[in-house]
């Protein structure tokens, strides 16, 4: 027990030290040993509901009927897949304000639908990404070009498609309407497809988000970085209640001031030395960053992040990545999923500078965390507002 307890306090006393934390634990163990942020951990024990709304969602509107709805039983089905622990009616019912059940009497079945206004913030939405589809453009582009060989496998995008703020039908609306700019190739494997920038497009010269923060911070009178750990740093916030010991601040200097080529820069030849793997491993979490600053929340699944990081020439662990590095990054596993936010884009459990796409997703958001007050429940008999009693509040949380 002792020994647990001494390899606990140095993985909390120095997390960028990933060649210790590798060999002393498994990869599960970091993960469980990692500092608790209870700001990230609160928004993603609500946020994990959403997620699973968002899916059956997705569901309805890909179905053509008028309007969009989808059998209870073929839900049923998914209820193992979609993570919806007490069964589809169940859940569906915990938000009366976005799913409405109701009868077909030709098909002689339940049917789900979405109300009407969750109809209409699906439409804001859609009418929110298309008003920029310009920046959708620049995203993908973005993302091309930090890849290896200008080029991503088609499903590997289609996986952050929500994430980046793609339209639902990007492959038409984006891809094919531009097609000086992107081309879609045959890929290696059966019916697979391989996205590529056409080469005048890959020499564009992009400025990485982190670039745009260390000129903003230099311009400050009461800016306290030195010059050198400026030029290369990150910016870096650790919760409060996590013991930064004077080792691991010493760590966390040495990293900030260490060269690195930038995400949107040729990498060339790398000499396997330990300088040489240090860099590379800085390189890494350049790119994780900017990619998180590509997406409209500043969060994505490490599962889907994970899928670019032969293309991106990332030969580290991803997950490992996020958590050697917590000022930067913050890995939640709420929801039996792990999810990494951009630490420096959120204040308070939301984005300091929010868009037009994520104002909108806030209004599904908000109607998630609503539940099923304000509406009417079934047994009222006078119209009275519905309430819920503390252990079906629980039961909720724990869907």
């Amino acid at each position: 027990m002792r020994s647990k307890a001494r390899i606990l306090e140095s993985i909390l006393k120095h997390p960028t030290t990933s060649t210790f934390i590798r060999s002393k634990t498994t990869s599960a163990q970091y993960v469980a040993s990692r500092f608790r942020d209870p700001t990230f951990e609160k928004l993603m024990d609500k946020y994990k509901n959403y997620i699973k709304v968002i899916s059956v969602q997705d569901l309805i509107l890909a179905n053509r009927n008028s309007p969009p709805s989808v059998s209870l039983e073929f839900l049923s089905r998914l209820s193992q897949k979609l993570h919806l622990n007490r069964g589809a009616t169940a859940f569906l019912r915990k938000y009366p304000h976005i799913f409405h059940i109701f009868y077909d009497p030709v098909k002689s079945q339940p049917f789900c639908k979405l109300t009407e206004t969750a109809v209409e913030i699906s439409r804001q939405e859609a009418e929110a990404i298309n008003a920029c589809l310009s920046l959708v453009v620049e995203r993908l582009v973005r993302l091309l070009s930090m890849s290896t060989s200008k080029s991503l496998p088609l499903r590997a995008v289609f996986k952050v498609w929500r994430e980046l703020g793609l339209p639902d039908d990007f492959e038409d609306s984006v891809i094919a309407r531009n097609p000086k700019i992107f081309r879609l190739c045959a890929g290696n494997e059966p019916n697979t497809h391989v996205l590529k920038l056409f080469d005048g497009m890959s020499k564009r010269d992009f400025t990485a988000a982190v670039d745009n923060w260390r000129v903003t911070e230099c311009c400050k009178e009461d800016c306290k970085v030195e010059r050198m750990e400026l030029r290369y740093g990150f910016k870096q916030g650790f919760p409060s209640g996590m013991r930064l010991g004077k080792d691991f601040k010493g760590r966390v200097k040495e990293w900030q001031r260490l060269p690195y080529v930038g995400p949107y820069e040729e990498m060339g030849e790398s000499k396997k030395t330990k300088a040489g793997v240090k860099r590379l491993e800085k390189r890494a979490v350049a790119i994780v960053h900017e990619f998180l600053s590509l997406t409209v929340e500043k969060m994505v699944e490490v599962e889907k992040i994970s899928h670019f990081r032969k293309w991106f020439g990332i030969d580290f662990n991803i997950r490992d990545l996020f958590l050697d590095h917590p000022g930067i990054f913050y890995l939640s596993t709420k929801g039996k999923r792990h999810t990494v936010f951009l630490r420096e884009a959120y204040e308070r459990g939301q984005l300091i500078e929010p868009n037009p796409v994520y104002d909108v997703r806030r209004k599904l958001r908000d109607l998630v965390f609503l539940g099923r007050h304000g509406s009417v429940t079934g047994s009222s008999k006078s119209g009275e507002v519905g309430t819920r009693g503390d252990s079906e509040s629980e039961d909720e949380n724990n869907e």
